[in-house]
């Protein structure tokens, strides 16, 4: 563990429950992922933390599932204004406008079947390689979809977990 990471993690642990909250809400928007974590507080270190997102993820019902969900903005299309929606999904930044267009046709596609975002650990994937999840998973059945969403989720919760204890006390 970096001293950053302890100094971060420590921070974090300090942290008044309201204000721990939003800064978990940051990472999910789920509110019984959240207060799991909460619950577990303190951690000796990252990797408890982690393995503690972990178990609350695989705990999470089919409506916690879709209120995590909700913090996530489609595919080629981050929420304005945030630079983490951004920074995770860099890989369809400079995608040319045909990927773009077939991205936001999938998108639309995908949502239509399942009801919600077609979501994906999008952290160091190209826009081809979005795309071509995409057009895979759309085939899954909604079972199958729900549980591939919770992995991708742990995926993301884990790197926004990973970014919170390295910021700086």
């Amino acid at each position: 563990m970096t001293s950053t990471s302890a100094s971060g993690l420590a921070r974090f642990n300090a942290l008044e429950e309201s204000s721990a909250r939003a800064e978990l809400h940051e990472a999910c928007a789920s509110t019984a992922w959240a207060r799991h974590l909460l619950a577990a507080r303190p951690f000796a270190t990252p990797e408890d933390l982690y393995a503690a997102s972990d178990a609350a993820m695989a705990r999470l019902s089919a409506e916690d599932l879709a209120e995590a969900m909700t913090g996530h903005p489609p595919i080629g299309r981050p929420e304005p204004g945030d630079p983490t929606s951004s920074r995770e999904q860099a890989g369809m930044a400079g995608a040319g406008e045909d990927l773009k267009a077939e991205m936001l046709e999938l998108n639309l596609a995908y949502q239509e079947k399942f009801g919600h975002v077609f979501l994906i650990c999008a952290t160091g994937r190209t826009g081809e390689q979005m795309r071509d999840a995409a057009k895979e998973r759309i085939g899954n059945s909604s079972e199958q979809e729900r549980e591939i969403v919770r992995t991708e989720l742990g995926k993301i919760n884990r790197i926004r977990l990973n970014r919170l204890v390295e910021q700086d006390a």
